[in-house]
């Protein structure tokens, strides 16, 4: 596979500027969620093949490299459901992620909060990043002698002024019909999937009007969510390049990274691992969308097979290996 030099990454450049379980059913009223034109999807295919076809094409660039995995969460490992609250991953899924981590250095970048997320996920061999990858837990090699977690928060002092906007966006819309904030630390997602469509538009406004007097913050939307989030330059692409870094990571030649993910704020993890060309960028999606990943996986039924054939798959390397050194 084709090299470019990637960035040197020195913890001194991680400088931050300011820039103006019950079985739940899918949740349909989102664009990214509808069914799709078999046709159009068909083509789409053809752009971004599916990376459980393509698996031994991957894993062909993955002999002799270290594989580092990095996953969203929402819509990757567990579906898109009405309420976020119960986006509860699947015993199946958990357990095939805990596989994967026991063999590979695994990461899970989310827009939820670090400690929501990890609640979600239950296992203790995965680091979390949390609010779109400003909430980094330290990776295990990198903690203290005590084995205290620690946290990388690029975002720090915007903390006071999130949670005066919060309890702001507490009053503006608590009369809003099915709308509801969660508090992701870092950001602040207004949920409107139970709002009525004929309050939607209103409900942005309202938002945007608690933010538009505030250029430290800007908006951001995912599926049937609007989130308010630091006007910094910093994003999952910006996460990845830290977890890898304080892995060691960061200048080796012989990392391959994997990143699977379903939202608009996975393109920027997706570019940083494009643009490297030492990785696979894996999209999440049964519609067509543009994205800047090179493979796809329909829904997270996909991800969870994908998952245990990853892990089946270093076994089976490991087994060779033992034999060939016999």
């Amino acid at each position: 596979m084709a090299k470019f030099l990637s960035r040197d990454i020195n913890l001194m450049e991680f400088q931050i500027s300011h820039s103006n379980k019950q079985k739940l059913k899918p949740f349909y009223d989102d664009p990214d969620s509808m069914l799709p034109d078999v046709e159009a999807y068909a083509s789409w295919l053809l752009k971004h093949p599916s990376a459980l076809n393509s698996f031994d094409c991957i894993m062909k660039e993955a002999k002799g490299k270290k594989v580092v995995v990095f996953l969203d969460y929402d819509g990757t490992l567990s579906p898109i459901v009405e309420d976020p609250d119960k986006a509860f991953m699947s015993t199946e899924m958990r357990a095939a992620l805990r596989e994967v981590a026991k063999q590979f250095p695994t990461s899970i970048i989310s827009g939820r909060s670090r400690d929501k997320v990890k609640e979600f996920v239950q296992l203790n061999n995965v680091c979390y990043a949390g609010s779109h990858g400003l909430d980094i837990m330290q990776p295990p090699k990198s903690r203290d002698k005590k084995g205290n977690e620690g946290a990388f928060q690029p975002a720090k002092l915007f903390l006071p002024a999130i949670q005066e906007i919060s309890m702001e966006l507490e009053h503006k819309i608590r009369e809003t019909q099915g709308s509801k904030i969660e508090d992701n630390m870092f950001c602040i997602s207004v949920h409107y999937r139970q709002v009525p469509p004929q309050d939607q538009g209103n409900l942005k406004e309202k938002v945007k009007s608690v933010v538009e007097n505030r250029p430290e913050f800007r908006l951001t939307e995912g599926k049937m969510v609007i989130e308010v989030r630091p006007s910094i330059e910093w994003n999952k692409g910006d996460a990845l390049n830290y977890l890898l870094h304080t892995l060691g990571f960061s200048n080796a030649d012989d990392v391959l990274s994997l990143y699977i993910g379903d939202d608009q704020t996975d393109e920027d993890a997706f570019k940083v691992i494009a643009g490297k060309r030492e990785g696979f960028p894996i999209v999440v999606s049964s519609i067509p969308k543009e994205t800047k990943a090179w493979y796809s996986l329909r829904d997270p039924s996909e991800v969870l097979a994908f998952l245990l054939r990853l892990a089946k798959w270093n076994k089976s390397q490991a087994s060779f290996l033992q034999l060939d050194y016999i």
